[in-house]
C-alpha cells in the first residue's frame, strides 16, 4: 500500500514538473498582398515577417504566411483558416484596409486577437464589441490629413480637387480630408474615383483639370496611385499634388518616375529616418528596422509597409510575457490575456511612433508618428 501511494505521488509529481517546463508554440497567422495590385505593399511586409524573432519570452514562435492577392474574399477564407486549422493565438493582417474590414468578423467571432497593417480608422473605430479584439499599427486617415491640411494653407491653397480608390481606402481619407479640409476653410471642387485595377482615370483627371484646383489630393495606395498623378502630368496639370502614406515605398518611385517629382505626403517617420534629428525619440527605433531589412534586402528598399509588420512584431513582444501570467498559447486564456495585453500598451517605441493604447483607442499614435515628405530627385526629403 506504502509503495503503490509512492509511485502515486511520484507520477504526480513528474507530471506537475513536465507541465510546468512544458512550453507550447507561439502561433502568429499572417494573411498579406503579396500579389495582387497591393503587392508593392504587401512584399515588404512579407520580407520583414522573415526578420521576426523566432522566441518571444522564452516561447517559440511560428509565424504561418498566407497570401492574400489584395482580395478581399481571399483575406477572409486565409483568416479562417488559420483561425480553424492552424490554431493561431493572434493574427496579423492584412495589407489593405477593404481586407482588414472584412476580416474583423472572423476574429471577433473566434476571439482571436488581430493587428491589422491597415490605415482606415474604421478598422478600430467606433470602438464595439468586434473591434474590441482588433488593432492596428498604420497611422489614422485623420491625423495624415490633418499634416496636409496644415502644409496646404501654409503654402495657400484654397481650392483643392480629390481623387480616390472607389473602396474603404478612399472614402475613409475622403471622409477625414473633406472635413478637416472644410473647417480649414479649403473649397473642395472637385471628388473623383477610381479602382486599384484601372488602366486608365482620363475622364476623373479631365473633370478634375476644369475644375482648376490649385491642388490635388490623390487617395489611393501603392503603385495604382502613380495612375492619376501621371495622367495629371501628362494633361499639364501645374498646380501642387499630394499623395497620402500610403505611397511611401521605392515601387511607387520607380512606377511614378518624373512624374512624381515635387509631391508632397505625409508619411510614417521610419521613410525618412537617418533624416530625423537626433533629439527625435523614434529616430533609433527606425533605423534599427532600415539597418535590418536593408541588410537582408538591399540599399534603399526599406518601406514603411513593412515598418507596420515590424512594429505588429514590437507589439507582440511586449504583451506575450504578460499573456503567459494567465494562460498558455493556444488556448482561450492565452489569446484573451494577448488581447488584454496589448490594450494596456503603454510608451512603447517603435519605427512609427511611440503606442500609447487604451479601451478606446486600439492605436494609440500622437502627432510623433508623422512627418510631411517631399518628393525630390527621386527620394524622400524630410519637409522641415
Amino acid at each position: 500500500m506504502k509503495i503503490k501511494l509512492s509511485i502515486s505521488k511520484l507520477f504526480v509529481l513528474v507530471a506537475a514538473a513536465f507541465a510546468s517546463g512544458v512550453h507550447a508554440d507561439i502561433n502568429v497567422g499572417v494573411t498579406l498582398s503579396a500579389t495582387g495590385p497591393a503587392a508593392s505593399l504587401g512584399i515588404p511586409e512579407k520580407n520583414t515577417v522573415a526578420l521576426l524573432p523566432a522566441t518571444i519570452a522564452g516561447q517559440k514562435v511560428n509565424y504561418i504566411v498566407f497570401d492574400d492577392a489584395s482580395d478581399t474574399t481571399t483575406a477572409v477564407k486565409n483568416t479562417r483558416k488559420l483561425i480553424a486549422e492552424n490554431k493561431v493565438d493572434v493574427v496579423i493582417g492584412s495589407t489593405t484596409s477593404p481586407n482588414s474590414l472584412a476580416m474583423i468578423d472572423v476574429v471577433a467571432e473566434a476571439e482571436t486577437p488581430m493587428i491589422a497593417m491597415a490605415a482606415s480608422s474604421r478598422i478600430i473605430e467606433p470602438m464595439d464589441g468586434k473591434r474590441h479584439w482588433v488593432f492596428k499599427t498604420p497611422q489614422n486617415d485623420a491625423q495624415m490629413a490633418t499634416a496636409i491640411v496644415q502644409h496646404m494653407t501654409d503654402n495657400n491653397v484654397k481650392t483643392v480637387a480629390y481623387i480616390g480608390f472607389a473602396d474603404a481606402y478612399g472614402e475613409g481619407w475622403w471622409n477625414e480630408f473633406s472635413k478637416i479640409a472644410e473647417a480649414r476653410k479649403i473649397q473642395i471642387v472637385a471628388n473623383e474615383r477610381f479602382n486599384r485595377a484601372d488602366t486608365s482615370v482620363t475622364g476623373q483627371v479631365l473633370k478634375t483639370i476644369a475644375a482648376k484646383p490649385d491642388a490635388v489630393l490623390i487617395g489611393g495606395a501603392g503603385t495604382p496611385a502613380a495612375l492619376p498623378q501621371k495622367s495629371l502630368k501628362e494633361r499639364g496639370y501645374k498646380g501642387i499634388i499630394y499623395q497620402t502614406h500610403g505611397v511611401a515605398n521605392a515601387d511607387f518611385l520607380r512606377v511614378c518616375g518624373k512624374d512624381c517629382e515635387g509631391t508632397f505626403l505625409p508619411a510614417g517617420p521610419v521613410l525618412v529616418a537617418a533624416q530625423l534629428p537626433d533629439s527625435n525619440p523614434i529616430k533609433k527605433a527606425a533605423l534599427e528596422y532600415v539597418v535590418k531589412y536593408e541588410a537582408a534586402n538591399g540599399k534603399g528598399t526599406a518601406s514603411t509597409f513593412g515598418a507596420h509588420a515590424w512594429d505588429a512584431s514590437k507589439l507582440l513582444v511586449n504583451a506575450v510575457p504578460a499573456a503567459l501570467k494567465k494562460g498558455q498559447p493556444g488556448t482561450p486564456e492565452f489569446r484573451k490575456a494577448l488581447r488584454d495585453a496589448l490594450e494596456n500598451t503603454r510608451n512603447l517605441t517603435a519605427a512609427h511612433g511611440v503606442f500609447n493604447m487604451s479601451p478606446q483607442d486600439h492605436l494609440g499614435f500622437d502627432q510623433r508618428s508623422r512627418v510631411m515628405v517631399k518628393i525630390e530627385g527621386g527620394n524622400w526629403k524630410l519637409v522641415q
